[in-house]
């Protein structure tokens, strides 16, 4: 079987036939991103009946052609840009670096049974990710459109206006304003449009959570019968992990999400960390996004939660939802750098091994958190 490796990016895609037996090159291709290209890559590609292809980052520049071909049956393989490098590092050519040698390299992971992923169609859970990211970017642009709004109404009145800001009392507090100079007319005048920019967010947000809704129906996903897990975290939780297929053991999908330590180990020192994850799985980390909070499960959470501040004293606050992150590590308040520092307490400080233990779902945090107040009785 040969194997086809692809380099893809925008605007051109530069396909290499490898023979595994002999890891060597058969043939290359450079196409334009059209769909006319496409067909011509088939054309060439069926000089070998008996193939499959590689595919350097299928998920992102390769993403259109990878669904293409998977619509013609073919057999793709999703290869990371960090495999096919190290290929190209240990393979010879004095460290040349052009689009053909890494199509090459790409197939040759996929040949060597590497680092390669199947490429499956896409399903409700790739929707569902798609409105997820809709959604933290929506988010995101209202927080930031409140921000501009208080420093607009710190300078039009004193003290500013209260903390929790919406449309309803941003309206309420500037109707009652009369601007005496031309500044203050501008900043009235901005105040006003971003106003209506919140309420344009609130509206969108709203119609992202029934979207939201509908397609956790039809995925028919059971996640919304924890306690505490609603529409939104449900859909973040499918989206960003994808197709569960693709972990071999619950284990693996713990070292993904970042909740199993890393054992650091040499000679007869032997020490487990927490270490920095890459998107997306360093965000499943941040479940429960501060900036947008999940309205449902904000009814089911309990009020009460144990969080460690920064001096790492175990401290028992009440708070709103939107205030906490309960799913955010303990690990996550540290400089890890820094030891935490004692303080002054007949408590005893908890373990590290808990504390590693960071939840990924809101079940285990309830256990984290049922362990951490036995700690302290």
């Amino acid at each position: 079987m040969i194997v086809i490796g692809v380099d893809p990016h925008k605007s051109t895609h530069t396909a290499t036939a490898v023979d595994p037996a002999t890891n060597s090159d058969v043939g290359s291709l450079r196409i334009a991103a059209s769909l006319a290209e496409y067909r011509r890559l088939i054309v060439w590609a069926k000089a070998w009946p008996e193939r499959s292809w590689a595919i350097e980052n299928a998920d992102g520049l390769g993403h259109h052609l990878a669904l293409w071909l998977l619509a013609l049956g073919e057999a793709v393989l999703d290869i990371p840009t960090t495999a096919t490098a190290r290929v190209r590092e240990l393979s010879r050519g004095g460290r040349r670096k052009n689009d053909r040698i890494d199509a090459a390299a790409a197939a040759s992971v996929a040949a060597l049974q590497g680092d390669a992923r199947q490429v499956h169609p896409e399903t409700t859970s790739d929707s569902l990710a798609l409105l997820d990211e809709r959604r933290v970017n929506l988010s995101h642009s209202r927080t930031r459109t409140v921000n501009q709004l208080h420093a607009l109404f710190r300078e039009l009145m004193a003290g500013g206006a209260p903390t929790s800001l919406t449309s309803t009392s941003a309206t309420a507090a500037l109707r009652g304003f009369r601007p005496r100079t031309g500044p203050d007319r501008v900043r009235v005048e901005l105040a006003k449009e971003l106003i209506a920019d919140i309420r344009r967010f609130d509206e969108q947000l709203k119609a992202n959570s029934a979207k939201i809704a509908v397609l956790l129906d039809e995925h028919g996903t059971r996640l919304r019968e924890i306690d505490g897990v609603g529409p939104v975290l449900a859909a973040r939780l499918l989206g960003r992990t994808g197709s569960p297929g693709r972990f071999v053991s619950a284990a693996a999908y713990a070292n993904y999400t970042g909740t199993a330590p890393v054992q650091i180990a040499s000679a007869d020192s032997c020490q487990h960390r927490a270490v920095p994850l890459r998107r997306p799985a360093a965000e499943l980390r941040d479940l429960h996004d501060r900036d947008d909070p999940d309205p449902d499960a904000c009814q089911r959470w309990p009020g009460l939660l144990r969080q460690e501040d920064r001096r790492g004293k175990i401290t028992s606050i009440r708070h709103p939802c939107a205030q906490t992150t309960p799913l955010q590590p303990p690990l996550a308040h540290h400089d890890r750098r820094r030891k935490p520092h004692r303080t002054n307490t007949s408590r005893p400080l908890l373990p590290l091994w808990p504390r590693l233990f960071a939840a990924s779902t809101l079940e285990s945090a309830r256990l984290i958190n049922d362990r951490f107040s036995d700690h302290l009785r």
